[in-house]
């Protein structure tokens, strides 16, 4: 075993280069107002769509995935039909294409609590004033549940259309839905998916994606706000994990094969350079750049409130089996 000064060097410089990351891809425009983003393009003329939580589901739209960035108003600008506290604050989008149409998935809860639910939307352009609000999903939860019904993301798995959603108490589950994917299946149960046993179950933020005969198990786990009035103990901040199945709704295990259930995940992305608690996170497949990590972030350069979260891109490779920041 060498023990040289320059071969301890170049240990460390390796060991230094395989955990480090690629900053996010520049980004122009409004690439604030972007917690939770959801990323879509339209198929019709190109246009990408990002949707975010808050101002009643804001909608930002590109002519290029970059950028430059404009803010085109709310996509539910009177709130949601569901009687629930924080019907006027929502949360979480998820959009997906089905057919010639687009639904907006949407969370109406408030901060800790789990008098919660997944709502859903519709529109064939996705413009502002275009949407129907449809009321809730089916997905519901209250005091006493298992999980809170927040965060949905829709996945086709060839025969059937998932849901996928959950937030701290027992972490993330799935359920099959409809076809239209507008309510919750006939018969349809949730099953668990992904938990962390330990401390505050600080895992939500689920996104299934499939690539090369896997699904793969998108989460963030740790704390993913309020980083101006107090910041967390280094590590425990936002962070982005996976795990994968070969089937979309059981079976989620990390690299080192522990179950997703079981507290598993291996990390994606997490605080690095001037990025810090990133999350909140999508995956798309762009016509140019391939696969692309999306999320949300705070850049230490600019400031760590809730509103200065910036847009993070950032390409995928998968090469490995296991999706890795390129």
């Amino acid at each position: 075993m060498l023990t040289t000064p320059l071969a301890l060097l170049l240990t460390a410089s390796f060991a230094s280069f395989a955990t480090a990351y690629t900053t996010p891809l520049p980004c122009t425009g409004t690439c604030t107002n972007a917690h939770d983003p959801s990323l879509i393009r339209r198929t019709s003329d190109g246009t990408y769509f990002r949707f975010s939580t808050g101002n009643k589901i804001a909608i930002h739209t590109a002519p290029s995935i970059q950028g430059p960035w404009t803010y085109k108003g709310a996509a539910l600008p009177s709130g949601s039909k569901i009687n629930k506290p924080g019907r006027t604050d929502l949360w979480a989008p998820d959009v997906s294409k089905v057919g010639n149409t687009y639904y907006l998935y949407y969370s109406v809860s408030t901060f800790g609590s789990q008098d919660s639910a997944i709502g859903v939307a519709t529109s064939t352009s996705m413009d502002p004033g275009s949407w129907t609000d449809g009321g809730s999903t089916g997905i519901q939860s209250s005091a006493g549940k298992a999980y809170n019904a927040i965060d949905g993301n829709l996945v086709f798995d060839g025969t059937r259309y998932v849901m996928s959603f959950g937030s701290f108490w027992h972490g993330l589950y799935s359920v099959g839905m409809g076809n239209p994917p507008v309510r919750v299946g006939e018969g349809g149960a949730s099953a668990n998916v992904g938990y962390v046993p330990s401390g505050e179950h600080a895992q939500e933020a689920a996104f299934v994606y499939g690539e090369g005969g896997w699904w793969y198990l998108f989460f963030s786990v740790g704390k993913c706000c309020g980083y101006d009035s107090g910041r967390p103990a280094k590590g425990a901040e936002y962070r982005i994990m996976v795990c994968r199945s070969r089937e979309v709704g059981a079976g989620y295990v990390d690299q080192k094969g522990t179950a997703c259930t079981a507290g598993g995940g291996t990390t994606v992305l997490e605080s690095h350079d001037w990025v810090y608690g990133p999350g909140g996170q999508g995956v798309f497949s762009d016509p140019s750049l391939g696969p692309v990590l999306y999320y949300h972030y705070v850049d230490t350069r600019i400031g760590y409130a809730d509103g200065q979260k910036q847009f993070g891109i950032n390409k995928l490779s998968f090469a490995s089996g296991w999706p890795v920041v390129v």
